[in-house]
């Protein structure tokens, strides 16, 4: 496996590093062999090569299996025609059309909810967002001071990849898919998810397939999250969604996430850069180490690869185990731990096992 670090920035620094160290450390016990690269992206990058995308990344990671993406602190950037926000280019480059965002409880954290383990799949490169729905120019514009007009792109070929995605994960955890649309009003736009969610329902009879509205579905979510496996749903609806999932079980510090395309996958937690933290050692590694747990998880599904299963299924459990012991736990879960302290804490859970 060839898989690269790129730390992004402000605590990206320090929970990046942790999650390679967990991910090195359960493939040395699974004996998965895999070639680390450094590459340097963000405003390390701007500062030292002149640009936080420098010229010649997009080949080097194209040349990987996948790659670990830190918290990118765009909104600080100075405004220079170098100080890109890199991660929609690798997003439209590589194709990751699914971000997958796991949602899960622990009982021995406080949550609104226990007992919650579904996942949402997000459709990534289409939608309203403006930076995703064009090939040039903005989808947002303003024809006059008072109006402003946004642009919505769903196709047939997005809504059945990012639907036939979800699909495979029903199938490969309790098989039950919930499509979330709103085609009672978006006849055309959500009636095209729709349509694909249910032309593919047809090829997999072994899932449960149901739908619900999304306001609906936001209701229920809050009230009931535990009758939910696997949600599949548009950009925007995805990205509120899986936000207020988060909040349920714990917040964004406990949000991993995983974009992945036909042939690379990237690992990136789904919370900001937290400069308000950053250099201190308490920030959360949790999500970032489980993004880097289903990073393994993809990989070894998508090339056949029992030691990088087996390596994932190690960190999953040295995770819970942790968390249930209450080790080392960093002040947003309650504890008095570090950020360094939660991974050492993880590894040797590792070696218990």
């Amino acid at each position: 496996m060839k898989i690269g670090i790129l730390n992004g920035d402000d605590i990206g620094h320090e929970i990046v590093p942790e999650a390679v160290r967990v991910m090195q450390a359960a493939a040395a016990r699974t004996g998965l062999a895999i070639e680390w690269q450094d590459i340097p992206i963000g405003r390390a990058a701007l500062d030292s090569l002149g640009s936080t995308l420098p010229d010649g990344t997009i080949e080097r990671l194209d040349a990987l299996d996948g790659w670990l993406l830190g918290p990118i602190g765009h909104m600080a950037y100075p405004k220079i025609p170098e100080a890109i926000n890199p991660h929609p280019l690798l997003r439209k480059h590589f194709d990751l059309f699914a971000n997958i965002r796991p949602v899960k409880s622990h009982a021995a954290l406080p949550c609104l909810h226990q007992g919650v383990d579904l996942v949402i799949v997000r459709e990534n490169n289409e939608g309203f967002q403006p930076d995703r729905n064009v090939v040039a120019g903005s989808g947002e514009f303003r024809p006059t001071p008072d109006v402003t007009i946004s642009v919505r792109v769903i196709t047939r070929n997005g809504s059945s990849k990012v639907a036939r995605a979800a699909f495979e994960l029903a199938r490969a955890r309790r098989r039950h898919l919930t499509a979330v649309h709103k085609d009672t009003v978006f006849k055309l736009g959500c009636g095209m998810f729709a349509e694909e969610c249910r032309r593919l329902a047809a090829e997999y009879p072994d899932v449960t397939y149901d739908e619900a509205i999304v306001d609906t579905f936001a209701m229920r979510l809050v009230m009931t999250p535990q009758r939910y496996d696997v949600v599949v749903t548009t950009n925007m609806f995805g990205d509120i969604l899986t936000d207020e999932a988060a909040g349920l079980v714990g917040g964004l510090g406990m949000a991993a996430g995983l974009c992945a395309g036909p042939r690379h996958a990237m690992a990136q937690a789904t919370h900001g850069s937290a400069p308000d933290i950053a250099g201190r050692g308490i920030a959360n590694p949790y999500a970032m180490i489980m993004s880097g747990q289903m990073l393994l998880d993809w990989l070894g599904r998508r090339h056949a690869e029992p030691a990088a299963t087996a390596a994932a299924r190690l960190i999953e459990q040295a995770v819970a185990n942790v968390i249930e012991g209450r080790h080392a736990l960093t002040p947003d879960l309650g504890g008095q731990g570090t950020t360094a302290g939660m991974g050492s804490a993880i590894i040797e859970a590792m070696t218990e096992s």
